[in-house]
């Protein structure tokens, strides 16, 4: 960390957005914005140019997206902290994030103490997350370990998506249907459900069964 105020970047292809973190940060004595980017590989230029404390990265962006950036900036420059501000919570996003090195994960909404009081503390090198993020982690690590399901299980249940009955999904698989009400019964075991039509919804949730 630099003497002084703490140097920042702003990534973010949205311009008035980019203007309106600008903007919410001019006013903090202990931090000066030495750059802004639009998109991910602009981003890289200004932590090669000005090395700073932390970089505030969006996540959708052109040419080179904000998880891209967040890799590229700890592998390449790691005394820069990446800071991710996004709209968007999903789990997906939230773990993509962090598994590219990303030190916090703060979401548009925060206001300006909060978003400063972030930035200082992930220079520090601190694990800075909004409280909305922090929960969805705690409660997915809290979820019981997924099962996965064997080809013929996906099989069996792409079948019941389709809308086939036990003999005719039978028919599709060339099994005979008491092994289709065993397939399901064993489903039903590992979804925890009590019905074909939720295991269909909780396997998709759970990102077990992809459909076109």
């Amino acid at each position: 960390m630099t003497d002084g105020p703490l140097r920042i970047i702003v990534v973010d292809d949205h311009t008035v957005m980019r203007a309106g973190v600008v903007a919410l940060l001019a006013s903090e004595s202990g931090i000066e914005i030495v750059g802004e980017a639009g998109d991910g590989r602009a981003a890289l230029g200004l932590v090669k140019r000005h090395a700073p404390d932390v970089a505030l990265v969006d996540l959708r962006m052109p040419v080179l997206d904000g998880v891209a950036t967040t890799a590229e900036i700890v592998t390449r420059f790691p005394r820069t902290r990446v800071l991710i501000l996004t709209t968007y919570d999903t789990d997906a996003e939230i773990e993509r994030a962090v598994e590219a090195g990303a030190i916090g994960y703060l979401l548009k909404d925060t206001t300006r103490e909060q978003l400063a009081d972030a930035i200082h503390a992930a220079a520090r090198g601190e694990t800075v997350l909004a409280p909305r993020v922090a929960e969805r982690l705690v409660a997915r690590m809290r979820q019981p370990a997924q099962i996965p399901l064997t080809a013929r299980e996906a099989d069996v249940l792409n079948a019941v998506a389709d809308g086939l009955t036990n003999a005719e999904i039978g028919r599709r698989l060339v099994i005979a249907e008491a092994t289709v009400k065993t397939h399901l019964l064993r489903l039903f075991a590992k979804l925890d459900v009590n019905d074909r039509t939720r295991a269909v919804v909780v396997a998709m949730e759970r990102g077990l069964l992809h459909r076109p």
